[in-house]
């Protein structure tokens, strides 16, 4: 089901920005009883994309309304919303461009996750490396190409997800997750202030980690630092985290492995809150 500025529909001019060049941001919200998952920072994710690209202020008052009016009798479900810098002629220039349009599409949840949450979940090592660009870190914007190159990659290999570093060899994410690793009471992240998407989730974790008995750093590390981790968890909104049982950084040497859940079981009831 789609709606574009508030009404149904399933069509877009073949002129919008968002077709032409990526031009727009986006995010992917759980859907649950009818309530979307930690709205308030989904709307801040989008407001930071928004601010970065120049575009358009929506009224985000109306949008949270539509939002709420969409879901409010999925049970169970995955609401995506984008937002594209609207219609335009030909080229890059932002001038002239007819206004934002706002796409909302509404879908099943994805019923493996289910199942990855109880038994967790295998990576391997992408040999796609993500593009270095500080101007657009952090931000979910539309131009996701590297993430579909790697999605084929871990659709090939029959694993669960696959581990992403930049082109220096540096941990940045998974392809559509963020990634923790323990160590003790010591728990790291990579900084993503190069590249990556810093995800909802991620956020809520950072947050929940703040006020507890564990010792957070944001850090740019080699692969390797995971060989050593006594646990790896990764997240994104709709998993919403998951405990990595192993990971095959090498192909002809033995994956490492990861036996303990205790930060998974300490972070997951908040993570499945709304």
């Amino acid at each position: 089901m789609y709606w574009i500025n508030g009404k149904p529909h399933d069509q877009l001019p073949v002129n919008d920005r968002s077709i032409q060049y990526g031009d727009g941001c986006f995010t992917t919200i759980r859907v649950e009883q009818g309530q979307a998952a930690f709205l308030p920072l989904h709307i801040k994710r989008l407001q930071k994309g928004v601010e970065k690209l120049f575009m358009p202020v929506p009224d985000w008052s109306q949008l949270e309304n539509h939002i709420k009016q969409v879901i409010t009798e999925c049970e169970s479900g995955v609401l995506k919303v984008l937002l594209s810098r609207g219609t335009g002629g030909r080229g890059y220039s932002m001038a002239g461009i007819s206004g934002p349009n706002q796409i909302l599409s509404l879908s099943s949840y994805p019923e493996q996750y289910y199942q990855q949450r109880k038994n967790g979940v295998a990576l391997g090592l992408s040999p796609v490396a993500m593009g270095i660009n500080p101007y657009l870190a952090g931000i979910k914007h539309l131009n996701r190409l590297e993430q579909v190159l790697i999605k084929r990659l871990i659709e090939q290999e029959k694993v669960d997800e696959a581990l992403v570093l930049d082109s220096d060899g540096l941990l940045v994410e998974c392809c559509s997750a963020n990634i923790f690793w323990r160590r003790g009471k010591n728990i790291y992240t990579p900084d993503l202030s190069q590249c990556g998407v810093e995800g909802v989730m991620r956020q809520k974790i950072i947050q929940l980690l703040e006020g507890s008995d564990y010792n957070l750093s944001c850090v740019m590390r080699y692969p390797e630092a995971l060989a050593h981790a006594d646990e790896v968890i990764i997240c994104n909104s709709l998993m919403p985290i998951m405990a990595v049982n192993q990971i095959q950084a090498h192909k002809n040497q033995p994956a490492w492995k990861y036996h303990s859940r205790e930060l998974y079981e300490y972070l997951l009831p908040e993570c499945l809150s709304l």
